[in-house]
């Protein structure tokens, strides 16, 4: 059975996008022109490519909204998911939601990157 190692994303601005995932944490190397990846504590790529070079290999590409993609990070505490969430916001990224304790159990935080990519943030209570 084939086994997900990576998410890709499409940005926009390659600088923006490096600059909100290390704000969440993540070791991503500069930004190139054009590709990057970097690879999570847990094994799982994540991909970065701008629109032009996916527009090259796929002719009818078009940007929408990033709403079919989400991606949650898991903080070891509910301070973590505060702390993070305030650094990021405060960096001039965008807010979807502030943290709150969720009814099922966790610390939940919501956040966009830069192309509009629904960020949570949790932790068990």
């Amino acid at each position: 059975m084939p086994k997900l190692n990576a998410v890709g994303i499409v940005t926009a601005d390659m600088a923006e996008t490096v600059r909100f995932y290390r704000l969440l944490g993540l070791e991503v190397a500069d930004p190139s022109p054009d590709h990057l990846d970097t690879v999570l504590p847990n094994g799982i790529r994540l991909m970065f490519d701008t629109e032009e070079v996916v527009a090259s290999f796929d002719e009818g590409w078009k940007r929408s909204t990033g709403n079919q993609l989400g991606l949650a990070f898991e903080c070891d505490s509910p301070a973590e998911v505060d702390e993070v969430y305030a650094r990021v916001v405060e960096a001039g990224f965008t807010a979807r939601r502030e943290p709150w304790d969720a009814f099922w159990g966790q610390r939940y935080a919501q956040l966009d990157d830069p192309d509009g990519v629904p960020v949570d943030l949790y932790a068990p209570l």
